[in-house]
């Protein structure tokens, strides 16, 4: 009988304990400057963004503003703002160069491309790959982001650095994202601004 209780007093501590990793004290993976990813997007095209100053750049145009958009293909808002941030990379293709990284499903790149790609004119560089969450807990670790990822999520980067950006809900002026739907209109006076600076 003293057995049983010693056994039930383990097994009830343990269930009460876990396995001794405290929610959130896992350390996510994360890219470490000077660090170079290969990505290829969903029709196989390639490009490498490179760690720098905290942040990322295209490598071999490092002057290019990256707009970093987080999103899934399920996200009916990503699915209506597809389209314009489609025409907002296509008219500012010179200073501006956009990359969706899908999250939080799990589906092959056809599947991206015939059912969002196609489906709502998304002709921009879209990765849909396993490492997309390390890059997602790269640039919430760069922001110090601490809630969860709600997509669609994007951050814009000139010189690797993150840039201060409109903030539609609070109005404050350290904002380095970019979450829910936002009009091309706000992205566009943005990028005006970090532009001129």
């Amino acid at each position: 009988m003293k057995i049983w209780k010693v056994l039930f007093s383990f097994i009830v501590i343990f269930i009460f304990t876990g396995c001794g990793v405290k929610e959130g004290s896992a350390k996510k993976p994360v890219y470490k400057d000077g660090e170079k990813i290969e990505l290829t997007s969903v029709v196989g095209s390639k490009i490498t963004l490179l760690r720098k100053n905290g942040g990322f750049v295209l490598e071999g145009d490092e002057s290019k503003i990256l707009i970093l958009d987080i999103f899934g293909t399920f996200c009916v808002t990503c699915q209506k703002e597809a389209s314009n941030i489609m025409n907002f990379q296509l008219k500012n293709s010179e200073d501006v160069f956009l990359i969706g990284f899908t999250y939080l499903e799990s589906v092959t790149d056809k599947y991206v491309v015939d059912n969002f790609t196609r489906k709502f004119n998304a002709y921009y560089f879209i990765v849909n790959s396993p490492d997309n969450d390390k890059i997602v807990n790269t640039i919430t670790q760069d922001i110090d982001y601490k809630p969860a990822v709600q997509i669609p999520f994007k951050v814009v980067l000139k010189d690797g650095a993150y840039q201060n950006i409109t903030d539609i809900y609070e109005s404050s002026l350290s904002n380095k994202f970019y979450i829910g739907a936002i009009e091309t209109d706000i992205i566009k006076k943005d990028i005006e601004k970090i532009k001129a600076q």
